[in-house]
């Protein structure tokens, strides 16, 4: 689980084909690996990826096909700069949303307002992913936690301050370029429990967590005692 709080503007140091479709990617960042051990997780452009080996403040993670097909990293080349950030520790504060590095889809830069201090983005983004995109909600854009400033049919838009533009990969993401998006989980989640209800009406009421009867004010308590 991550935060989207990029921690580190990392480099794709090389990448190496692997058997079938899978790659082996070799990643620079002094400060992520600093405490990383084999099979610790880090979010690349908010991938979340298995640290494999760290030599030197670089570490390598397996890529499977799916991921590279379903993400923008099977676009990544050697020198690119990628967004970084170590798993979140429970004892650490939440500064962003809850972010489970398991890409929904790629969008897609469309337009850039600069602005005195900040600058607009919009993107487009998969239809499927529409829905689960309100105003003021939350949504990772590369690994980056954003809050959505305006929302249309097939596009978002965001305002990113200078420390955004600056510390992470979005400041030099060009009009045309993909970017990885994953929507706030727990609207998924929302949707999944709703549609199952609205499906099958003859449902039984889930009632209050753990099953345990709920007594109101002024009403009769379980077993008939008040």
């Amino acid at each position: 689980m991550f935060t989207g709080i990029v921690e580190e503007l990392g480099e794709v140091v090389r990448i190496t084909e692997t058997a079938g479709d899978s790659a082996l990617v070799a990643v620079r960042g002094p400060l992520v690996t600093s405490d990383a051990r084999h099979g610790d997780s880090i979010a690349v452009n908010g991938v979340c990826l298995t640290v494999v080996d760290v030599e030197n403040g670089t570490f390598t993670a397996d890529v499977m096909g799916e991921t590279l097909r379903r993400s923008a990293l099977g676009a990544l080349r050697a020198g690119d700069p990628v967004n970084l950030e170590r798993a979140a520790a429970l004892n650490s504060r939440l500064g962003g949303h809850l972010v489970q590095g398991h890409v929904d889809g790629v969008g897609e830069v469309v337009a850039r307002e600069p602005a005195a201090q900040w600058e607009t983005v919009r993107f487009r983004l998969p239809a499927a992913l529409a829905r689960y995109v309100v105003e003021k909600g939350s949504i990772t854009v590369d690994g980056v936690s954003l809050t959505v400033a305006e929302v249309g049919p097939d596009w978002f838009a965001v305002g990113l301050i200078p420390t955004t533009l600056k510390l992470t990969t979005l400041g030099a993401r060009r009009v045309g370029d993909p970017v990885n998006l994953e929507v706030d989980v727990l609207a998924k989640y929302v949707e999944r429990l709703l549609g199952a209800r609205l499906a099958d009406p003859a449902l039984p009421d889930a009632g209050p967590p753990g099953g345990l009867p709920v007594t109101l004010p002024g009403a009769a308590a379980p077993g008939g005692v008040a």
